[in-house]
């Protein structure tokens, strides 16, 4: 019988690799652009509670909790959520929650409210939907608890 050869597992052991129950979920996170810091993260909300990422213009990667029932986005320095850039508005949008889910509304500024590339006054957020406010792009993501409740 010949020698094993160095490398190749012997006869008796197996090539096929296992991955746990949470290995689908965590592939799905990283094809919605997720990274898996950023997937724990959003595994980890609460109930009532939502993340927004900065994807694209200034401050990329910056993450915001929206979990209070009003979180106002703007130029002003007393924002919730304080964008520094001349086309965001000083007062810009503002986050509502109501019970799980979250609305965006437009505050009146000058340069409008984008949700999913469309001009808002209002709209509905639902898990990777992107909202852009001047030159920051920003994707929610909700609690994956209330995510679950509403059958997304």
């Amino acid at each position: 019988m010949a020698d094993n050869l160095e490398g190749t597992p012997p006869d008796d052991a197996s090539t096929t690799q296992r991955f746990g129950p949470d290995f689908e979920e965590k592939l799905e996170g990283l094809e919605s652009g997720l990274s898996l810091e950023e997937q724990e993260i959003v595994n980890a909300l609460p109930s009532g509670s939502a993340l927004l990422i900065v994807r694209r213009g200034p401050a990329v990667g910056a993450r915001f909790l929206l979990d209070q029932d009003r979180t106002v986005a703007g130029r002003h320095p007393e924002a919730d959520i304080f964008l520094d850039d001349v086309t965001v508005s000083r007062r810009h949008a503002e986050f509502v929650r109501h019970g799980k889910s979250f609305d965006v509304r437009d505050m009146g500024s000058l340069n409008g409210t984008y949700f999913d590339g469309v001009l808002v006054d209002q709209a509905l957020l639902h898990s990777g939907a992107e909202v852009q406010v001047g030159k920051f792009r920003m994707t929610f993501y909700p609690s994956p608890d209330d995510s679950a409740e509403r059958g997304a």
